[in-house]
């Protein structure tokens, strides 16, 4: 067990900050995307341990899995507009948080320790406001810890609906999680955090899953008919290729959000490249009678299958492949890119690395902040512009990357001067992806980009009040360092 360490911040209580008069005028005001008389659901949420047969019901069971409701992957419904009262309640063995990955929630209710709230103790709870104010699909996870619970199985996913897409004429909807597990030949779970992954690629799972199973779905569908299939990396590692055997399928949204349909066959190599944390809508049109799509990762040497459309004759009848396009969510606050102000990041190794920003001055509430040693690894292998996120022996909350100005609009150049990709990811902001250094592709809205190695992405977004962290979503890489955050004011 993970020895915790104190945490430190003057006045914290019940999951909340508490701060005095004069500290709370240098706190972010944390922004409501949804109207007060916004539906509401409430939601008891509770992550704990179970045993479940991750290599299949004649293989000895996996212990110590995490999942939330007791349900292996949960999936959450619900329609745009709604707000959530989460009401949590920790009952795993050690700290963690809830992050509401890609939802534009108040910045309290972010999950992100220490500068949203205290890790939750085990035994303890917390409530979330989680309004929903643009549909897509979305996923939610621990942020403490990410890389052990997360890699165990603690994470799941929420699809928030528009009523308009109910007249977007699909007939099935079929939903791939990429997900491999790291297990020993006993079926437990192995070590997660390794110095040797850590600081190249990441720890790679021993084990394929789609959908938690080591046995690739295979899925029933109307001959000639429409399935959205709805692809999400839910891996702590995994960079897939994500690409199918026919022609007649277009991308429809990217991290939920919905775009001009692309043509998979058109797009470099007929696949999209997929980092963690990453999604993707696509239209298949399905073959005649019993032929079968097949849905592969092929950044593999030999293709893994990910899953299998299967085409049943319902008595539709051949025609012509036209993409169905998604509405198009009004609500996402955009950038202005004439007004712009440009902001230049390097993601880099941690070698020779030295924090040059200036730290927080006294007063500041989050000054004394140390990072709980449970939420991060015990080295330190990664940097953004030389400043890296507490590790191992030095757990103080690093300055802010940069004081932006809320309702500013802002233009982020990352440029990935390692050997490896990086998935990095934006808490709080839907962005624009603009361009790319290395390869053409359209202009979309994520909230997690893929920045390979020697590429220089570019992004841009309109700035909303709170602190947010900005990090790599490879979970070995972020609990080594590579994570800062902004403080938008």
């Amino acid at each position: 067990m993970i020895t915790r360490r104190g945490f430190v911040l003057g006045g914290a209580a019940a999951g909340t900050l508490a701060l005095s008069p004069s500290a709370a005028g240098q706190m972010p005001r944390p922004v409501d995307t949804l109207p007060a008389d916004a539906p509401v659901r409430h939601l008891s949420l509770t992550a704990a341990e179970m045993d479940v047969p991750l290599l299949g019901a004649d293989k000895p069971v996996t212990r110590h899995f995490c999942a939330y409701n007791g349900t292996p992957l949960m999936r959450l419904r619900a329609p745009r507009g709604t707000r959530l009262r989460v009401d949590f309640t920790n009952a795993l063995p050690s700290a963690t948080t809830v992050h509401w990955h890609g939802v534009r929630v108040p910045y309290l209710s972010d999950g992100v320790a220490p500068i949203t709230q205290e890790p939750i103790p085990a035994g303890a709870s917390f409530a979330y406001d989680v309004p929903l104010p643009d549909p897509g699909f979305y996923f939610f996870h621990p942020h403490c810890d990410e890389t052990g619970q997360v890699g165990r199985g603690l994470v799941a996913l929420l699809l928030v609906d528009d009523p308009a897409e109910a007249k977007v004429p699909f007939d099935l909807e079929h939903v791939i999680v990429v997900k491999d597990w790291r297990l020993g030949e006993d079926g437990q779970f192995m070590e997660m955090f390794t110095n040797e992954g850590a600081s190249t690629a990441g720890t790679f799972g021993t084990v394929r899953a789609t959908n938690g199973s080591v046995v690739p779905p295979r899925i029933e569908a109307p001959a000639h008919g429409d399935v959205r299939v709805r692809a999400i990396v839910a891996d702590s590692t995994r960079v897939i290729d994500f690409g199918c055997d026919t022609e007649e399928a277009a991308i429809l949204a990217c991290d939920g959000q919905a775009i001009p349909p692309i043509l998979l066959d058109t797009a470099p190599d007929g696949i999209w490249r997929m980092g963690p944390a990453q999604r993707l809508d696509v239209h298949v049109r399905m073959p005649g009678p019993g032929a079968e799509v097949k849905i592969y990762d092929y950044r593999t040497a030999e293709p893994y299958l990910l899953t299998t459309l299967v085409a049943v004759d319902k008595g539709r009848k051949k025609r012509p492949f036209k993409p169905l396009a998604l509405p198009i969510a009004k609500e996402v606050p955009l950038p202005d890119l004439k007004r712009a102000q440009r902001l230049d990041f390097l993601v880099q190794t941690a070698a020779g690395a030295i924090a040059v920003a200036p730290p927080l001055p006294p007063d500041d509430p989050l000054a004394k902040a140390l990072i709980e040693s449970v939420c991060v690894g015990d080295k330190t292998f990664w940097a953004i512009n030389r400043n890296s996120w507490g590790a191992g022996a030095d757990l103080r909350l690093p300055p802010p990357l940069d004081t932006l100005k809320d309702g500013q609009s802002y233009i982020l150049s990352i440029a990935n001067v390692t050997k490896h990709p990086h998935p990095m990811h934006l808490h709080g902001h839907i962005f624009r992806v603009l361009s790319s250094s290395r390869k053409k592709m359209p202009q979309y809205l994520a909230d997690t980009v893929l920045v390979e190695p020697n590429e220089t992405v570019e992004i841009a977004f309109k700035a909303t009040s709170g602190n947010w962290v900005f990090h790599c979503h490879i979970l070995e890489h972020m609990d080594s360092g590579l994570m800062g955050w902004f403080r938008i004011a």
